[in-house]
């Protein structure tokens, strides 16, 4: 189609326009502003507080002069445009922001014949007049004299790690140079002694040449800046930019010497000094100067089996590893270490400062891809000579795997054990106890069951399975007060009564509960909780106490609080009642952390008590502290984290075996951390008795919180129940861990923990587990009054391997069931084969909060002559306490019998005509 003449006319021209439309340049500078050029731009900033959105129009109307007008306004020195539409404000080029040679190619929004920047680009403007004075080019610059900007601004400054004020000792890839420049370029007045011109150089060519960037002031002088960083401790001051002062110790990041007269501009307090210049440094030093070559990621000289294997980034919606730790002097030594230190295989440093460790497998699952090592390029605050990962960017090390950390066994089949469903509940336990009649009493909180709960209740396994599940549970009657968050233990009395003290409020927290047990298997129970607060109840209010049988045979309390999230009760006391109360500073130190500590009588006759992440021996007699020992281990992002509750993790003794020769050890596992509430996923141990001894940390599967552990007769221990996040409480944890674990004290350290069977049932705050006289485990409870957990009524066994496997199982018969300490008791094999046969005895378990008050395992001297076997009784009331034990007799396989219960030592306080009450039965002694 043809046009006519004035149409082709108009539309040539419109087309010639658009053909010569003006192409964007970099803008010299608003009034007062000169560019000084393109610069790199991450995260941390290198121009610190954003101000786009007070630039009118926002974003979309973005110019040159809007954003220097932004700046100014805020009386900063400097000002950046980036990604079309940012503005930026500082008054340094902050966190090794470097000269860039492209990069700045985006077109302002608001005016697009002007670049404003470009991805991780700045163009950038400072303050000032910059006029030219001779062929030097020295210059001199006038700048505001306010430098604060202002708080309703956003900042991400983010603060420099300091730096020893020692100096750091040159390697032979550094450069010392002592000498002193006489030019006029070095010649200020009034340093201090020692202080020395050093010369001119490059900065940020690989990074900050001197680390710890001072205020910059419009007073700027040498020896000002000299002053300031002697001040400080550090042994070497640079000037940049006239305004900015640098403090460090060494020179970095292998700078070059150039030329003195590179460091052109004057010092704003004094235009007769010069105070560097655009990305060079005036450089002195208190001695010699050290320069440290460009640092490199660190491959050799590394701790243990670690290898490093490069610079990967994080993932796109998460960390790779969940564990960091800030290290003020980072270093891939310091960071690996810790991880290897607590089981973790794989570690990486990030910004500088960051630690993390976590495992290999992490990377793939979390996204982590491989980057270029250049992108790992942030200096190792601890060791400038490397780096530690850079802005999102980790420098990684994996642990070589022909020698690992741990391992992990993953038994299938019968060896992995089963959970079972055992019997529907009547109860939801707050605590339970296994009695010597055979049967298990179940306690629970007020409120928990029906509004006519009694609170008690008694289960008897062999009426399990019965036509009527029902008649396996007996209703008990007799609790007065609130056994919420109570303590029990089996009394070493003729009868093996059960105790139950402290609670929830009020008269509660006094209180003091006795059970006779009767009847036995398949044989009715008739008798009844018994309590009478205004007769007998404890010298002090507890709740969240823990409670032990000493070697005397006594009963010893501590802790707790006055009730419901009440003051702390920081004592001890004794029942029967001997004296008044014992305070406790580092009870009341440690609150609310401490609360049920875990006490156990130690060989030696000293009592371990574990609390928080503390642990000491007390007297016996005197109570007072005989050995403090090393703080227990948390995590590796918090080596502070807890064990007892609220931070609940779960404690056991293991074995104690003839001629108990062998210190004992205390095992610990699970646990969380104040704030964050990052459940622990180790167990930790020591010998509380070897005065060298440490804790050892063993890395469990997964992380626990609110654990059981429930000690086998074949010496190993079952850690079930918990949640893998939170603490204990109501409604404060989630994720139920539902995987059993099984540790094998026998193995070696790092290699005792089995992967088992799991369960479907969420076993969370107020669970337990406890072993039975048939070598199962009863699992229990859960009241975390969570919309997300319900309370849990159901009850289940866990059939440990000896069980699943299916092998017959030894019997005997016994007929002497009191046994004076060191005294030989024969029994009668009347099943399996004596050879290699062994005994273990397992002390009577009240099981809550994860302290198994009570537990102990002993492997007495066994020896048979054909079926006859002949076992004597631990030696002392140290070795074993006063009280009433399980006796498992074994197989060379380590399958176990059913067990007959035994008392060992008497009851040497003369438990049975206590208390003195009409309002409870006495058996007498």
């Amino acid at each position: 189609m043809l046009c006519s003449l004035l149409t082709c006319i108009s539309l040539g021209t419109l087309s010639l326009s658009h053909t010569l439309q003006k192409r964007a340049v970099t803008n010299p500078g608003p009034a007062g502003w000169t560019s000084i050029g393109c610069y790199t731009d991450q995260n941390p900033r290198t121009l610190t507080t954003g101000v786009t959105g007070s630039v009118p129009g926002g974003s979309a109307a973005m110019t040159v002069s809007l954003c220097t007008t932004a700046c100014k306004s805020r009386n900063f020195l400097y000002a950046g445009l980036e990604y079309a539409q940012e503005c930026w404000c500082g008054n340094s080029i902050a966190n090794g922001g470097i000269p860039a040679a492209s990069g700045c190619s985006m077109a302002c929004k608001g005016n697009t014949t002007e670049y404003c920047g470009g991805s991780n680009r700045l163009n950038v403007y400072q303050f000032g007049t910059v006029s030219t004075t001779s062929s030097t080019s020295q210059s001199s610059i006038t700048q505001p004299t306010s430098t604060q900007p202002s708080s309703t601004e956003s900042s991400t400054t983010q603060s420099t790690p300091q730096t020893s004020s020692s100096s750091t000792t040159a390697t032979s890839s550094s450069i010392t140079s002592s000498s002193s420049s006489s030019s006029a370029t070095g010649s200020a007045t009034g340093l201090p002694s020692g202080w020395e011109y050093k010369g001119c150089y490059v900065d940020n060519a690989n990074g900050r040449v001197i680390a710890n960037a001072q205020p910059a002031s419009q007073l700027n002088t040498v020896a000002r800046c000299v002053n300031a960083c002697q001040t400080a401790g550090y042994l070497v001051a640079g000037m940049e930019f006239g305004s900015e002062c640098y403090c460090g110790n060494v020179a970095a990041n292998g700078p070059a010497l150039v030329a003195d007269s590179q460091c052109s501009m004057n010092c704003p307090g004094d235009s007769t000094q010069k105070c560097g210049a655009g990305s060079r440094l005036s450089v002195y030093a208190n001695g010699n100067l050290t320069v440290l070559p460009v640092p490199k990621a660190q491959s050799t000289d590394l701790p243990g089996k670690w290898e490093y294997k490069g610079c990967i980034s994080e993932g796109t919606t998460k960390r790779i590893w969940k564990y960091q730790t800030i290290l003020k002097n980072n270093t891939a030594a310091e960071c690996l270490n810790r991880c290897a230190q607590f089981g973790f295989m794989a570690g990486g440093l990030e910004y500088g400062t960051e630690c993390f460790c976590g495992d290999v497998v992490d990377i793939e699952t979390n996204g982590g891809l491989t980057k270029p090592e250049s992108e790992c390029k942030t200096v190792c605050p601890g060791n400038p000579l490397y780096y530690c990962g850079g802005g999102s960017r980790l420098t990684w090390y994996a642990w070589n795997l022909t020698d690992p950390l741990y391992k992990w066994n993953y038994p299938t089949g019968n060896d992995a054990g089963s959970y079972k469903f055992f019997v529907p509940g009547v109860v939801v336990p707050l605590l339970t106890t296994v009695g010597i009649n055979g049967k298990i009493t179940f306690v629970e909180k007020a409120g928990t069951g029906p509004p006519n709960s009694t609170g008690a209740f008694e289960l008897d396994p062999s009426l399990v399975g019965s036509p009527d599940w029902k008649s396996a549970w007996r209703t008990m009657r007799g609790l007065k007060t609130d056994v919420f968050c109570s303590a029990g233990l089996t009394l070493p009395d003729k009868v093996g009564r059960q105790i139950n003290i402290g609670g929830w409020s009020g008269t509660s927290t006094f209180g003091v509960r006795l059970y006779w047990p009767d009847g036995g298997p398949g044989v009715n129970s008739t008798n009844n909780w018994q309590e009478n607060a205004a007769e007998v109840k404890l010298q002090k209010g507890r709740w969240y106490p823990s409670g032990m049988i000493m070697s005397n045979g006594s009963m010893l309390v501590v802790g707790g609080q006055d009730g419901s999230n009440g003051a702390p009760v920081p004592s001890l006391e004794v029942l029967p009642r001997v004296g008044p109360t014992i305070e406790m500073d580092w009870l009341r130190r440690t609150d609310p952390y401490n609360l049920y500590p875990f006490l156990y009588v130690l060989p030696g006759g000293g009592i371990f008590v574990g609390y928080y992440n503390e642990a000491r021996i007390l007297d016996p007699v005197t109570f007072e502290t005989v050995r403090t020992l090393p703080q227990i281990p948390g995590n590796v992002n918090n080596p502070g984290a807890g064990r007892t509750y609220p931070l609940e993790g779960a404690a056991m003794m293991l074995p104690q075996e003839a001629p108990y020769s062998d210190p004992v050890t205390m095992l610990i596992c699970g646990g969380s951390t104040t704030g964050a509430a990052t459940a622990n996923d180790n167990c930790v141990s020591i010998q509380p008795e070897n005065p060298s001894s440490n804790w050892t940390i063993e890395r469990m599967p997964s992380q626990r919180v609110m654990p059981c552990i429930a000690a086998l007769p074949d010496g190993t221990y079952l850690i079930a129940n918990g949640a893998q996040a939170g603490v204990a409480g109501f409604g404060l944890a989630n994720t139920p861990n539902l995987n059993a674990v099984l540790y094998d004290p026998s193995k070696k350290v790092n290699e005792r923990m089995s992967i088992m069977a799991n369960t479907t049932v969420a076993r969370m705050y107020h669970s337990e587990a406890i072993l039975m006289q048939d070598g199962r485990v009863l699992i229990s409870g859960s009241d975390p009054q969570d919309p997300k957990y319900p309370e849990e009524y159901r009850v289940e066994v866990f059939e440990p391997p000896y069980i699943t496997s299916g092998a017959a199982r030894p019997a005997y018969t016994i007929t002497n069931k009191d046994w004076a300490y060191g005294g030989q008791v024969t029994i009668t094999v009347t099943f399996g084969d004596t050879a290699n046969m062994r005994a273990s005895l397992m002390g009577s378990v009240s099981s809550t909060h994860g302290n198994s008050m009570g537990q102990r395992t002993i492997f007495p001297a066994m020896s048979c002559a054909g079926n006859t076997c002949t076992i004597t009784a631990p030696p002392d009331d140290k070795v074993c306490p006063p009280g009433w034990f399980m006796l498992f007799i074994l197989d060379a396989n380590k399958t176990p019998s059913v067990s007959t219960w035994v008392r060992i030592g008497g009851d040497p306080a003369q438990l049975g005509n206590w208390p003195q009450s009409k309002s409870f039965t006495k058996p007498g002694i």
